[in-house]
């Protein structure tokens, strides 16, 4: 049953403990970081590409793809 529930979470986009206090992590994180924001974007990027052979394999290329979309989507808004 366990098992069944976490393979329904969806832990790329929105994994649930980044989201228990009501409000996400990473928005957080962009309040507190403000420029450095883009930085702490990259190093997660650089992190699961060096870990997704070793790791949660495809898992990690999507989160990694999650947060080149989301360094893409700061870099547009600025």
């Amino acid at each position: 049953m366990m098992a069944e529930k976490a393979k329904m979470e969806d832990m790329v986009n929105h994994p649930k403990h980044y989201n228990e206090s009501g409000i996400e992590c990473i928005d957080a994180l962009e309040a507190m970081l403000g420029d450095g924001f883009e930085s702490y974007l990259q190093g997660n990027i650089a992190k699961y590409l060096w870990r997704y052979k070793y790791k949660n394999g495809v898992e990690d290329l999507k989160k990694a793809q999650w947060y080149l979309n989301k360094l893409i989507e700061v870099c547009d808004a600025s």
